[in-house]
């Protein structure tokens, strides 16, 4: 019998032992820099001549590792391998399938301080972020594991029928595709994988570009706990081409996706066509990203606001579906929570984060989304007052280092507050009262996360029905969400409105069998 779930902890970088333990998780995975790593398809290793670098954001020219650049024929590998594995896999008991996640929980809490590590060299983490990723993709794997036990389990729910034997059963769909973000690299793709492999289905894992050296090791994590050659296939290359090549392929099952709008967008419409040969109607699961408001009321707690404010728009430099980029405050008291705003933000600290547990912010991504984050912030000096922030950071080691940067008086309508920056910009909007700062916060075609800060009942309670979110919060930052405690997912563009981290998830993975026999 398993113990009930319980989410992962996090560190305590206040205590001297788990800052030592963290720094030499640092030492043991820069001294793995450089290193080559190949696909693995089938169980079998394949290393390509052509590859591609993985390099920290922190330090532009310094590259991590290298990573074989699959195509079309790898990809075309990876399927027939996924192919053969699931016609045994299916058939694998739920609670059997549900054990090997549960052990590759384990090995990831053991490791958990390495997987951290290589985070916050590869995609610019500050330790508590890379912390709260890692421990989230253990959560993923411990929480789907109870909930395929659980759904293995359903005939209780059938109304019972004297003439038949009832029952019913949630059966795998085939081969998936999981194409997951660099933001969460290890939660993310934690969750998208172990959910579908625990369902019974195989998968082709391709990880974004920006961030393989994690998926790697996360895979790695996988493969240890036994699992079977084939069920989890691991293939790095373009998305441009290896990626669209799989989301069209006719015996491509489904995706799981986590990105922008507009490529989600792409496979939605693209995964919709029927191939020659297909005989099914592909799954689409899909989160997009979301331009998220949090909203303050004069009956607040201004400084619970104020910190509010901060910690969701400049958390891991703003780089997050679920960040705060738009604060919405009433007149009443815009100028002062506006300007503790502007103070918080400033005492930041920007630099490359595996210096130290007291750096807040590292380097935005990559020189592309620099370039992006740069341009918004030009646009924004037309559409708003800049207050802090707007100049990019010099350092010798050409690190992408973006300030938070805020912007006050942004009319609702502006770029700045519509379009997804996926970067450290906030645009903070004067609203006339509460009627009309909740109408602002709906006035997006995204509808992610919110948050409203007020003591005033009736306003929660308007706002519990009326502010058109996937994840609504009271008091409290819009980002964050735990497994189990807070499941996630979105609106309108903000995706399909799958629930990761909830009761039902599962539910998108398989499909429902229900066999009756006359006795």
């Amino acid at each position: 019998m398993l113990p009930e779930f319980r989410n992962e902890p996090f560190t305590d970088f206040s205590k001297p032992e788990n800052v030592a333990a963290f720094r030499a998780a640092l030492d043991q995975v820069k001294a793995e820099i450089g290193q080559t790593y190949p696909l693995v398809i089938g169980g079998e290793r394949i290393t390509l001549e052509q590859t591609f670098p993985s390099t920290n954001p922190s330090r532009s020219e310094e590259v991590l590792g290298n990573f074989s650049k699959g195509g079309q024929k790898e990809a075309d590998q990876a399927m027939a391998a996924a192919l053969a594995a699931f016609e045994t896999w299916r058939f694998v008991p739920g609670q059997e399938r549900a054990r090997y996640l549960l052990r590759a929980a384990a090995e990831m809490r053991r490791r958990k301080h390495e997987l951290s590590a290589v985070m916050v060299l590869e995609v610019g983490k500050s330790w508590a972020e890379a912390d709260g990723d890692t421990a989230e993709a253990i959560d993923f794997l411990e929480y789907y594991a109870r909930q395929m036990i659980r759904l293995s389990d359903v005939d209780h729910m059938l109304t019972p029928y004297s003439p038949e034997q009832l029952h019913l059963e949630y059966i795998p769909l085939g081969v998936g595709l999981i194409i997951p973000p660099w933001n969460f690299p290890g939660a993310i793709p934690a969750g998208l994988v172990a959910a579908a492999i625990v369902a019974g289905n195989t998968v082709i894992f391709k990880p974004a570009s920006q961030s393989p050296w994690t998926a790697y090791k996360l895979s790695e994590i996988l493969w240890n706990s036994g699992l079977p050659k084939g069920v989890l296939n691991f293939l790095t290359g373009p998305g441009g081409s290896t990626g669209s090549y799989l989301v069209t392929h006719p015996q491509t099952r489904f995706i799981g996706f986590t990105g922008s709008k507009e490529v989600g967008i792409w496979i939605h419409e693209n995964a919709a066509k029927v191939q020659p040969g297909q005989l099914w109607l592909k799954r689409t699961i899909l989160e997009m990203g979301g331009k998220d408001a949090v909203v303050v009321d004069e009956t607040a707690d201004l400084e619970s606001a104020a910190q509010g404010i901060v910690t969701s728009a400049f958390g891991f430099q703003g780089q997050k579906c679920s960040a705060g980029s738009r604060a919405i405050i009433v007149d009443a008291v815009y100028d002062r929570v506006t300007n503790r705003v502007v103070e918080l933000a400033k005492q930041l600290k920007v630099d490359a984060p595996d210096k130290g547990p007291e750096v807040f912010n590292g380097g935005v991504i990559d020189s592309k989304a620099f370039k992006t984050i740069m341009d918004y912030i030009e646009v924004g000096t037309q559409e708003g007052t800049l207050l802090c922030g707007g100049q990019p950071k010099e350092t010798p080691e050409k690190g992408y280092f973006i300030p938070p940067t805020v912007f006050g008086d942004v009319p609702p309508n502006a770029r700045i507050a519509q379009e997804e920056i996926f970067g450290p910009v906030l645009s903070v909007i004067r609203a006339k009262d509460f009627e009309d700062a909740l109408a602002i916060a709906n006035g997006t075609e995204f509808g992610l996360t919110g948050a409203l800060y007020s003591n005033d009942r009736e306003r929660l309670e308007r706002a519990r029905r009326e502010f058109h979110v996937g994840n609504l919060y009271f008091n409290r930052k819009c980002t964050g969400a735990l497994v189990g405690v807070h499941p996630f997912g979105g609106f309108n563009m903000s995706g399909t409105d799958s629930k990761t981290g909830g009761p039902d998830y599962l539910l998108l993975f398989t499909q429902a069998k229900s066999v009756a026999e006359k006795l």
